[in-house]
């Protein structure tokens, strides 16, 4: 919660000042809806629900390699069980491959498991 501005840096309860503002000129709060998507993941209907935002990124990604959303979240179904046996939280690994994609090439490496900007 805010308590309010002082010299263009708001103050968050009193514990730490925001230097940047995550609600940014324009900031669009359709982003942050949650839409429900019938995919197929490898031959099998599902939905999955995610935020607008999530729903632009993997679009985005699926343009990138020339195939349909569904072909895509199946090939990351896929790699997730073969890779790594599986995961518990389908929709929250998808948001993080939305996240890693915005970020590749924005941010330089680092040590191991930490990003630099």
């Amino acid at each position: 919660m805010s308590r309010g501005m002082g010299k263009g840096v708001m103050e968050t309860c009193g514990f730490h000042k925001i230097k940047v503002d995550p609600f940014a000129k324009g900031f669009d709060m359709g982003l942050a809806k949650p839409l429900s998507r019938s995919v197929r993941l490898n031959g099998f209907s599902t939905c999955l629900r995610l935020e607008q935002i999530y729903w632009n990124i993997l679009t985005e990604i699926a343009r990138i390699n020339t195939c349909s959303v569904s072909a895509l979240l199946s090939y990351v179904d896929r790699e997730v069980h073969l890779r790594y046996g599986g995961v518990k939280n389908f929709s929250g690994l998808v948001r993080v491959v939305c996240v890693v994609h915005v970020l590749k090439g924005r941010v330089a490496p680092a040590a191991e498991g930490t990003f630099a900007p």
